[in-house]
């Protein structure tokens, strides 16, 4: 039985819903529109909740009391890859997620997104979110996070935006990075990649001596399962990866050249324990793995929320 509860927009492949339960949390409920990441859920995690549908047909009002609402709203508006439309992007569900805090009022917000949340262009945007969830009785900050610095080995900076009951708010703490860095991703992935007995991969794991870049996912409309933009290819290159593409299994023994990451592969460099499974064939795997929020970033911020909570002696409501 979980101390505390929460209710989770955008899901996803359930990065950030991991993470959520590692720190203690139970899950009142998984809200997600893509088929294949609500089928990772179950598969993983069959007795969750999980809410296939649009979240702007969601109520949380079923969910009075929950004790947390976390997600990882759309990143589209604020990307530096996209428009940047902010407020006047479709996609932008930070609306629809202060919608969700009002109508179930629970005692901490944690939501996720891109680095490019916190540009100058946005600022008005952030004060905005700021004075609403204000209003409803939250003390709210935003935080750049790196994935590196909590044990995940990959360049991969977030914001992290959580909000606190009043009341409860002077007992949060931002997670303290780690002091070991994270294994580079020749020691990482090199059983992995010597599953078939590739001969070149004792070298290999030396080329590869440092973090990943960051994994990026794509979108729903553009591309299949590579590593990213040009410039994004040319850093895994660096590390002796060829990022044009994944592939369904390691190298052969006898392979010569770069070696591709498998969906595994890139699922460990995320920080997804080996033993979660990803619905749907490459391309979809891929696309849940390279946009989720890295669980262990996830369970550090969610940590730090439970401590606050637990302090005050809070208990949710039954």
């Amino acid at each position: 039985m979980s101390d505390f509860s929460s209710l989770e927009m955008c899901a996803g492949a359930g990065g950030q819903g991991l993470g959520i339960e590692m720190a203690g949390f139970g899950h009142a409920a998984l809200i997600e529109i893509e088929p294949p990441a609500c089928a990772t859920l179950r598969l993983n995690r069959p007795d969750w909740n999980v809410i296939e549908g649009d979240l702007r047909k969601f109520s949380a009002k079923p969910y009075k009391g929950v004790d947390l609402v976390a997600g990882g709203v759309p990143c589209p508006p604020f990307s530096v890859a996209g428009k940047r439309l902010g407020a006047d992007d479709e996609r932008d569900l930070f609306p629809e997620a202060i919608r969700l805090v009002d109508e179930c009022r629970p005692q901490a917000v944690m939501l996720e997104n891109v680095r490019g949340l916190l540009d100058p262009v946005f600022n008005d945007y952030r004060l905005n979110v700021e004075q609403l969830l204000k209003k409803l009785g939250y003390v709210a900050g935003w935080r750049l996070l790196n994935a590196s610095d909590y044990g995940v080995s990959q360049l991969r900076p977030r914001v992290i935006f959580v909000g606190i009951k009043k009341d409860l708010a002077g007992a949060f703490d931002w997670p303290e990075p780690l002091k070991a860095a994270p294994p580079t991703v020749g020691a990482l992935l090199h059983d992995l990649m010597n599953v078939k007995g590739w001969r070149g991969a004792d070298r290999w794991r030396e080329i590869a001596n440092t973090i990943a870049p960051t994994l990026v996912g794509g979108s729903k409309k553009h591309g299949g399962p590579d590593l990213g933009p040009t410039r994004a290819k040319r850093a895994w290159a660096a590390i002796g990866v060829d990022g044009m593409g994944l592939w369904d299994e390691a190298p052969d023994r006898d392979f010569v050249g770069m070696p591709r990451l498998t969906p595994r592969m890139t699922a460990r460099v995320q920080g997804f324990p080996d033993d979660w499974a990803f619905a749907g064939r490459k391309t979809a795997a891929y696309r849940q793995i390279g946009n989720a929020f890295p669980p262990p970033v996830a369970a550090a911020v969610a940590r730090q929320i439970s401590m606050a909570l637990a302090s005050k002696k809070y208990f949710k409501v039954a």
